[in-house]
C-alpha cells in the first residue's frame, strides 16, 4: 500500500478521535508551517516586485496557472505532504515499540481505550487469576488484582518459612501476566531452577520478589517497585499482610462417617483429597490490606475466580474486611466458574455446586451472576483426573451467562481472550 492510500484508509481517521492528545500538537505544527509559509510568501512577493526573477522560478511557482487555482493546488499539496511526513516520522520514532503489522494510530487508539476502560477488581490466585488478567489487560489499564496469601507449598512455601515473606508465587504469576513485555518476561519470571544447592525448585520470579522485599524493606513496597520496574499494567495487592494459614474441615467420603477432620495448610488440603465441608483462616480475624478496601469500594466491576475454589478464590473472601467492602460496594459482581473440576478439591462439582460453596462462605446476595463455559466438546488427556464442569440445572438464585471459554490447547483452562470478551460484553450490556 502506497503512502497516499494509507493516508486515507479507515484507521487514519482515528487521528481525529477525541482524547488521543495528538490533534493539539498537529494544529500547533500546522500553525508553525503556516507562519513559515507566510514569511516565504512575503519574500517571493518582494522578489517579484523589486527584481526580475529567473524563468525557472516562474515555472516552479506555477505562474502559468490562474492565481486562484494555484492557491488551491498549493494548499492541497501542502496538507498531503505534511500529513504523510508526520505519519512516517511518527512511525519511525515508535518503530521500537510497534510491530510491523501494527500502525502507530492503532497503538495510540488502543492505549486511549484502555485508559477509559472500567475499573476492575479481580480476586483469586494461581493460574486462574493470571489467565483472567492476561485477557483483561487488553481492554483496560484500571486493573487491580487481589491475591491470596495462604499459599504454603513449593517454592513459595519454602521462602515463606525461611525468609518470613508472604508467599510470592501467585504474585509472580500476576506480574508476568500484566507485564508489557509479557512473552519474554513470563518465561523469565516462571523459570524454575532444576539444580543447585538451595536453588532447586525455586522460580526466578519468586526469588526476585523476595530479594526486592529485602531491598525495599517490606513486601508491599516490593510489589510496587517490581510492578514499576517491569512496566506492569494495573495494581497487584495482597488481601492481607498478616501471616495466615488456610484450614479446612473435611469429611470421610466412605462409611462409616467419623465426623469432620481438621486439615491445616493450603497444600495439605488438596493432597488429602477428602470432600471439603468448609475452609477458614487461622487466625480468623485479620485485617485487610488498606489498598484492597479502597479498590473494592471504587470499582465498577468485581470478579471472583477463576481458580481453585477453596484454596485460591475463597481465602481472599474469608478476610472479614474484604467481605464487608464487597457488601458495601456498588460495583457489579460476577463469579467465574472453572472450566474443569480440580482433583482433591471440587471432584464432580457442577456450576451450581461451585456457586453454593461460594455463597456458603461469603453469604447470599453478594455475587448473583455466574459466567460458565458451555463448550464441552473437548478431549482431555488420557491421564487427566479432571472433568468438565457441567451445568446440571439453572437455579433461580443466580443469573448464569454461558459461552465458549475453553482454551483449545489446554481444555481444562480458560482462554484469556474469550473470557475477557465474555465478561466485557456482559458488563457493557448492562450500560446500554
Amino acid at each position: 500500500m502506497n503512502p497516499l492510500s494509507r493516508l486515507f484508509n479507515r484507521s487514519a481517521w482515528k487521528w481525529l478521535y477525541i482524547g488521543l492528545g495528538v490533534k493539539r500538537w498537529l494544529l500547533l505544527l500546522s500553525l508553525g508551517v503556516m507562519v513559515l509559509a507566510l514569511g516565504l510568501a512575503y519574500g517571493l512577493i518582494t522578489l517579484y516586485r523589486e527584481t526580475t526573477p529567473p524563468a525557472m522560478l516562474g515555472y516552479l511557482t506555477l505562474q502559468f496557472i490562474d492565481r486562484h487555482v494555484r492557491v488551491v493546488l498549493f494548499v492541497v499539496a501542502g496538507v498531503v505532504v505534511m500529513t504523510i511526513a508526520i505519519v512516517k516520522l511518527s512511525e519511525s520514532l515508535v518503530s521500537a515499540f510497534a510491530s510491523a503489522d501494527t500502525s502507530l494510530i492503532d497503538i495510540l487508539y488502543r492505549k486511549r481505550a484502555r485508559r477509559k476502560g472500567p475499573k476492575i477488581v479481580a480476586l483469586g490466585g494461581g493460574t486462574g487469576l493470571s489467565t483472567l488478567l492476561r485477557g483483561l489487560k487488553e481492554h483496560t489499564d484500571q486493573l487491580t488484582a487481589i491475591v491470596t496469601v495462604a499459599d504454603d507449598g513449593g517454592s513459595s512455601g519454602r521462602l515463606r518459612r525461611e525468609l518470613g515473606v508472604l508467599p510470592p508465587g501467585d504474585f509472580r504469576q500476576c506480574i508476568a501476566a500484566l507485564a508489557d513485555s509479557e512473552p519474554l518476561m513470563t518465561a523469565l519470571l516462571q523459570y524454575r531452577f532444576g539444580a543447585g544447592s538451595g536453588l532447586e525448585g525455586h522460580s526466578f520470579g519468586n526469588l526476585f520478589i523476595a530479594a526486592m522485599a529485602g531491598v525495599t524493606g517490606n513486601f508491599e513496597s516490593a510489589l510496587l517497585e517490581s510492578s514499576r520496574v517491569l512496566a506492569v499494567r494495573g495494581k497487584i495487592l495482597p488481601s492481607t499482610l498478616q501471616n495466615v494459614t488456610l484450614c479446612a474441615e473435611t469429611r470421610n467420603p466412605e462409611p462409616p462417617a467419623n465426623g469432620l477432620q481438621r486439615v491445616a495448610g493450603e497444600s495439605e488440603i488438596t493432597q488429602r483429597g477428602r470432600p471439603i465441608e468448609r475452609v477458614y483462616l487461622e487466625p480468623e480475624h485479620v485485617s485487610a490490606y488498606p489498598g484492597v478496601i479502597r479498590a473494592i469500594l471504587d470499582a465498577d466491576l468485581i470478579i471472583a475466580g477463576p481458580g481453585s475454589l477453596y484454596t485460591s478464590v475463597l481465602p481472599n473472601l474469608l478476610v472479614e474486611d474484604v467481605r464487608a467492602a464487597l457488601k458495601a460496594s456498588k460495583a457489579r459482581k460476577v463469579y467465574i466458574c472453572n472450566v474443569a473440576t480440580q482433583p482433591g478439591e471440587t471432584d464432580n462439582f457442577s456450576v451450581a455446586d461451585h456457586f453454593d460453596a461460594l455463597t456458603q462462605h461469603v453469604g447470599k446476595g453478594i455475587f448473583t451472576t455466574v459466567i460458565a463455559n458451555d463448550n464441552w466438546q473437548v478431549r482431555f488427556p488420557e491421564h487427566a483426573q479432571s472433568q468438565m464442569v457441567r451445568v446440571q440445572s439453572a437455579p433461580p438464585d443466580f443469573e448464569m451467562i454461558r459461552g465458549d471459554l475453553v482454551d483449545e490447547s489446554k481444555p481444562w483452562r480458560h482462554d484469556p481472550a474469550k473470557l475477557a470478551k465474555e465478561i466485557l460484553e456482559w458488563y457493557n450490556s448492562l450500560h446500554e
